[in-house]
């Protein structure tokens, strides 16, 4: 979240007493307030609790091909329906540990008794249904693996296997979703995935960095480019 800049100030105030000199005087104190964040002024403006800071200065939009961490975020995606990501990733670290690190092939072998048990976790979204389709989701995983030979090289073709760089302005410009998040959308419903409309897409899209969608004056858009090495797209 932004900031105003905080400046030194120097005050000057009378001293009370000094019953031990029998002296009165004046007392100058110097008052340091401290500086900002380095990207307060022009981090992404939807970032303003410690959580969605750390979030958002280290992953939002940095490239993902690790297949776990693209299960994670698949799954985390779908849990947000309907709720905001700060809810979500409060909870990151209970979703890693319900779901068993994020081993897919171990997640898609629980069972109807292993959902139960999953729905008195408190530390989760305990919605039936989000619970189940992390579950099915798994099984999906494990079929699009076994036939483009990993998840992170089937997904990457949505975009043309390089990240896309958009260059917003102002955060009110940033779509809810894409002709790309469309079509990834299309495809991983037909494949029998749950909780990916095409909103839900693009926020993956953009959380694993096959997007940028940091806003130009984010210190974060030309660092995550220069990481990429992505094209721009606009």
């Amino acid at each position: 979240m932004a900031q105003t800049p905080k400046h030194s100030v120097t005050t000057t105030k009378r001293s009370p007493p000094d019953m031990r000199s029998g002296t009165r005087g004046l007392r100058h104190t110097a008052i340091r307030m401290t500086a900002p964040e380095p990207l307060a002024d022009t981090r992404c403006p939807w970032a303003r609790k410690p959580l969605d800071i750390t979030y958002h200065d280290t992953e939002w939009g940095v490239p993902v091909h690790d297949d776990r961490v693209r299960f994670e975020f698949l799954t985390l995606e779908g849990a947000q329906a309907g709720l905001s990501w700060s809810t979500i990733l409060a909870k990151r670290e209970h979703y890693r540990d319900a779901f068993l690190q994020w081993d897919v092939e171990r997640i898609a072998r629980l069972s109807v008794s292993d959902v139960e048990v999953l729905l008195h976790n408190t530390g989760i979204v305990r919605n039936r249904l989000k619970v189940q389709s992390v579950l099915r989701n798994a099984q999906a995983f494990l079929n699009v693996q076994a036939e483009c030979g990993s998840f992170d090289q089937y997904v990457w073709r949505f975009v043309g296997g390089t990240p896309r760089v958009n260059h917003w302005t102002d955060h009110g410009d940033v779509p809810a979703r894409t002709s790309e998040s469309d079509a990834m959308s299309k495809d991983l419903l037909a494949r029998g995935f749950k909780f990916v409309g095409s909103t839900i897409c693009y926020a993956y899209m953009q959380a694993t960095g096959m997007v940028n969608d940091h806003l130009t004056r984010c210190a974060r858009f030309a660092a995550v480019q220069h990481e990429s090495g992505a094209r721009v797209t606009r």
